[in-house]
């Protein structure tokens, strides 16, 4: 408050600006991150309707659903270090603003030659709005609760923003049922809300004075681009070809060149120094491998519920609730067992759980019923259930002097990174095993080896009900071969999706291993390191 004498000598009160509203400011950054995570599950369900409509190629239609989760990773500790040094709020209404800007354009993709382009930029400039928003987000709720209200507003802030992952599948059911396109244009209203909120709520602008390590975000968005490229494009170009294994090797060698240069740096993007602690490097190894499965299992078991299943999208989205039940139920266990004795058996029994259901899942997969695989695929979301939000706690309350914002950017970036390079290589897995399969059923038929493969090619490029329509053989006797082949090609894609699943589970039986070398240790609110607070400028 500031004072100032009137004409009669008396003091009058200036009043300073008003308090921010807690409840509001905890309710704008809900509806803004809501975005984030239901766009990573969102279009898996519209996928094969995308294909379709657009001709997309499957792994033109992976690239349209990795160019999200890789700018994100991508970006996101350039947004936490940005979000501070321009101001939580600014940063959270720009985020907020590029995200829905870029959905309204994808929901206008054009259906003509550039639509793969279109989509695949615009999904790549929704992840950087995602990445510059949660960050920021984040940094508004520890800046507007007090210490002592922290803690439960930001379990409610990872709680219902996580929850709301499962959301995404059956909301995409529904809305493809209408349109394709309405899926990003159901971001318009929230983004509005959540703006409205960001205004009423009086955040206060608070900054830090810092310099921007904009060599260490070059570096870190080229690493990933480039290891996740060559991954995703083995399929096309060959596990043999020089420009694969170029853009594999030369992307993890431009990350290795960042962890050097970060070290050494005085202000970094990301303080690397928080991995010698050894709980919090495995707490990041879990979810890593954790993660290979979570997101892409979204894509995988929509797309082949569609396939192989010849379910509708709203049918598919069912089959994936049967995921999201056993993951919901198995959460609220692994934050009780983290509560009571730390974060080290919920991530061995977590990863051990998700090992086995997803193998089980994987056997099921080619009695090609529905029903019959509801229990699996309870079972891998327990596993995952139990292990994220435990993981994900105890690596924040890691901090080393670190503020939560940091920490939750490393987090963050190692799990959406694992998202990206698991569906690329589960893509290029499922690719290269359907065209294989798929050819052998063909040639079983009478289909000589050359038509065989290009059809079979085109079948798994294509990844729709209806493949036939797809083959350049028009109505000749490949065609009609095809159209008679229909529930053995259908058999062909679930028997690859199986490599898939079990792929899975070998991530989650690594992510096991790691659990095993945890210390144990548990962190208590007296030993945790102090949270550092922007001050305001």
């Amino acid at each position: 408050m500031a004072d100032i004498k009137g004409r009669s000598g008396s003091e009058a009160v200036v009043p300073g600006p008003a308090p921010p509203n807690e409840t509001l400011a905890l309710a704008a950054t809900l509806f803004a991150v809501s975005m984030t995570f239901i766009d990573q599950t969102i279009v898996a369900i519209a996928a094969p309707s995308i294909v379709d409509e657009l001709g997309l190629s499957a792994s033109g239609m992976q690239w349209v659903i990795n160019a999200y989760l890789l700018a994100l990773a991508a970006f996101f500790a350039l947004g936490g270090r940005l979000a501070d040094i321009l101001g939580h709020r600014r940063m959270m209404v720009i985020g907020t603003l590029l995200f829905v800007v870029s959905s309204v354009l994808c929901g206008c993709v054009p259906d003509d030659s550039f639509a793969q382009s279109w989509l695949i930029v615009f999904r790549a400039t929704q992840g950087l709005g995602a990445a510059l928003m949660f960050p920021a987000a984040l940094a508004v709720v520890v800046a507007v609760f007090p210490v002592d209200r922290r803690g439960r507003a930001l379990a409610l802030f990872f709680g219902l923003s996580g929850a709301l992952t499962a959301i995404g599948p059956l909301l995409g059911g529904w809305l493809t049922d209408w349109t394709w396109r309405s899926i990003f244009w159901v971001n318009v209203p929230v983004a509005v809300i959540a703006l409205v909120l960001t205004a009423l709520a009086h955040i206060p602008h608070q900054v830090r004075r810092e310099r921007l390590d904009v060599p260490g975000a070059v570096l870190v968005a080229a690493g990933m681009g480039l290891s996740v490229l060559g991954l995703q494009q083995a399929s096309a170009w060959g596990w043999s070809s020089f420009a694969t294994w170029a853009c594999i090797i030369g992307g993890l060698a431009v990350l290795v060149a960042f962890c050097a240069y970060e070290l050494r740096v005085e202000e970094p993007l990301i303080r690397l120094q928080v991995f010698r602690d050894r709980a919090f490097s495995v707490d990041s190894a879990v979810l890593f491998f954790a993660m290979l499965a979570f997101v892409p299992v979204f894509f995988f078991a929509s797309v082949y519920a569609q396939v192989s299943l010849s379910a509708s999208p709203n049918q598919a989205a069912l089959y994936l609730l049967y995921f999201f039940i056993g993951f919901g139920i198995a959460s609220q266990w692994g934050g009780r067992i983290l509560d009571k004795r730390g974060a080290r058996p919920a991530m061995k029994l977590g990863t051990a759980l998700g090992a086995v259901g997803f193998a089980l899942w994987a056997g099921k997969l080619t009695d090609l019923s529905m029903h019959d695989q509801w229990l699996y695929a309870a079972l891998a979301g327990a596993g995952i259930g139990l292990l994220l939000a435990p993981a994900s706690t105890d690596a924040v309350n890691r901090s080393l002097n670190a503020s939560y914002g940091e920490v939750t950017g490393i987090t963050q970036t190692v799990r959406n990174y694992a998202a990206a390079v698991g569906l690329a290589v589960f893509g290029t897995v499922l690719t290269h095993v359907t065209t294989n399969k798929v050819v052998e059923t063909l040639q079983a038929r009478g289909v000589p080896q050359g038509p065989a493969r290009a059809a079979a090619r085109d079948i798994s490029e294509a990844v729709t009900g209806n493949p036939d329509a797809k083959t350049p053989t028009g109505e000749g006797p490949v065609a009609t071969v095809m159209r008679d082949s229909m529930n053995a090609i259908r058999m062909d894609f679930a028997e690859a999706n199986q490599w898939v699943f079990y792929g899975m589970a070998i991530a989650l039986g690594i992510g096991f291993v790691c659990a095993l070398m945890h210390p144990g240790t548990r962190v208590t609110d007296e030993a945790r390191t102090p949270q550092r607070v922007p001050a305001d400028r």
